[in-house]
């Protein structure tokens, strides 16, 4: 099986690689219908070229046009974790509203995951401190949205240590075996370069079942292991999983962002279908 993983990982590199042609001249899709969401490692608005710039951040931002979007490394990373971004600018061109977060006057999320959508109300919210050497946490919002209806979103950011990223996996996997019920769309910056049984994330499965394949969003010059994530606990839930690429996403962060359209229909019937059973 450690084989099978290494010829795994070692075929999405190679793909990588010889699609980069492709990959630097592609357009970024149409907007198409069903709900947008999106995961971006903004990286504390530092690109690639070592500058500090959060008006380009926006602008990547701006260019996904996500309902959703769950932002990692949008605070800084100690002391009162102060906010990045201008939220209130970027609310009133994007129409992004932030899931608010309690007991952090200055920071924007919580461990520097930020949530924000369009059109629609928060129902819950949930700030969870991950396990790990490392200072690491979920946010967990359920949201009413005005297109899709009800999706409970679970924005994290693992840790560098397999060994943390285990026990923190587990820690979302406890989760979700509460209230399964619930469309769930997992998104974030999950650190797993590993694929196949050795990965951390394996354990997923038990709660939201085979997965489409990842998409690679790191380095993101040359895009070769998807550390970046978004995964779903029902089956058809989510189509058209692609990096952003463009000229602009390429040198404002290390990391792509990546997004897919979320589909709220066939979970509704796999619910149903189950309901009968």
């Amino acid at each position: 099986m450690e084989k099978n993983s290494k010829r795994s990982l070692r075929a999405s590199i190679v793909a990588s690689i010889r699609d980069r042609k492709k990959r630097l001249d592609h357009q970024p899709s149409d907007r198409r219908e069903g709900t947008l969401i999106a995961t971006y490692n903004v990286h504390k608005c530092v690109g690639i070229d070592r500058r500090f710039d959060p008006e380009r951040t926006s602008r990547v931002i701006h260019e996904i046009d996500a309902d959703v979007i769950a932002l990692q490394e949008a605070d800084t990373r100690f002391g009162e974790r102060t906010g990045i971004l201008d939220l209130g600018r970027l609310e009133r061109e994007t129409g992004l509203v932030p899931v608010p977060i309690s007991g952090m006057a200055k920071a924007h999320g919580w461990h520097g995951n930020v949530v924000l959508f369009k059109k629609g109300v928060v129902r819950d919210i949930h700030q969870i401190d991950l396990p790990g050497l490392e200072p690491r946490g979920a946010l967990v919002a359920e949201l009413e949205l005005e297109k899709n209806g009800i999706l409970r979103i679970i924005a994290a950011h693992f840790g560098l240590l397999r060994h943390s990223r285990a026990r923190q996996a587990k820690v979302l996997i406890d989760l979700m075996t509460d209230e399964r019920e619930v469309p769930t769309i997992l998104v974030g910056d999950l650190n797993e370069w590993r694929l196949g049984d050795k990965s951390s994330l394996h354990s997923f499965q038990l709660a939201f079942g085979p997965q489409p394949p990842a998409v690679p969003s790191f380095p993101a010059r040359l895009p070769m292991l998807a550390l970046d994530r978004i995964i779903a606990n029902r089956r058809g839930m989510l189509t058209r999983l692609e990096v952003h690429d463009t000229p602009l996403s390429r040198v404002a962060s290390d990391h792509l962002p990546v997004k897919a359209v979320v589909d709220l229909i066939p979970a509704r019937k796999e619910k149903q279908s189950a309901d009968l059973k």
